[in-house]
């Protein structure tokens, strides 16, 4: 049975589950004073080399947002689990103008673009500049911000992810309904699946059915090249349609394949490459 659960405040975390990414972001006030606070709220909002921009969310309220808002720059800093009790430290409530970093083992250290100190110890960071701010009504700040600069740890730089996601060993969480004790999680039990598409899968999408496939015609599509799939579906339909056929099955599309010359050996040899992909 299914139950609608009501949309209260905080449902995001309360009834629907957002495990999230811990991050630490520092700012610096309109004096130059240090901040340090944690925040998840953060995806990636434009992933193109060209323009990369995150979008984070803040309480309006907080010293962070108002520090981004009056000096547009920050820092958003990654840690290992390692130090999930430092991170936890810059969550307390200090008084404004209170660098919460002083209070823990993380060491600062100077950014390369921006005027917020980065942290040593966090593997991953990003250096962002606000492009927009928007401050909802009775709700959330948005930040969208320019990424000025992605560091890493040197070794991470030419890593591959599975490695880089093992030896950065970074914690997501979530908080109870109290906002008093938090949950994370790392890689302790970190799985593998395989999608089994070729590298240049994406081209697949391209390929536009002109007439319904059945479930096995398509999986024997699937097998065919991305770089040729939408040739053979187009062809293949032309060929139906010749023969009068609404719709494209198994037992044409392998005799389509035939009359090209394309032997269950040769298809057998696609379905073995993309099964060990």
């Amino acid at each position: 049975m299914k139950k609608e659960a009501k949309i209260r405040p905080f449902w995001y975390s309360d009834v629907w589950l957002f495990p999230k990414l811990i991050t630490v972001i520092t700012s610096l006030d309109e004096q130059g004073r240090i901040n340090a606070a944690p925040y998840s709220h953060i995806m990636q909002y434009d992933v193109m080399t060209k323009n990369p921009r995150m979008i984070i969310g803040f309480r309006q309220d907080s010293h962070t947002f108002q520090n981004i808002c009056a000096t547009k720059e920050f820092v958003v800093n990654c840690p290992s689990a390692d130090h999930l009790d430092d991170m936890m430290e810059t969550a307390r409530f200090y008084p404004e103008g209170v660098n919460e970093l002083e209070h823990t083992h993380f060491t600062m250290i100077p950014s390369l673009h921006v005027k917020p100190p980065s942290i040593k110890e966090c593997p991953q960071i990003a250096e962002c500049v606000a492009e927009e701010i928007v401050k909802l009504e009775k709700s959330s700040g948005i930040v969208i911000a320019k990424i000025k600069a992605l560091v890493f740890d040197e070794e991470l730089i030419d890593m591959g992810r599975e490695e880089r996601i093992r030896r950065m060993n970074l914690p997501i969480g979530l908080g109870d309904e109290d906002r008093q004790d938090y949950f994370h999680t790392t890689l302790g039990h970190l799985t593998m699946h395989k999608l089994g598409e070729a590298p240049d899968a994406i081209r697949g999408s391209q390929v536009q059915l002109g007439m319904p496939w059945d479930a096995d015609a398509l999986q024997a599509l699937m097998t065919i090249p991305p770089m040729v799939r939408k040739m053979v579906t187009e062809q293949t339909e032309g060929w139906c349609s010749s023969k009068g056929h609404a719709s494209v099955s198994l037992a044409q599309f392998n005799a389509y394949a035939a009359e090209q010359g394309m032997t269950p050996e040769f298809m057998e040899r696609f379905r073995r490459k993309k099964q060990s992909a």
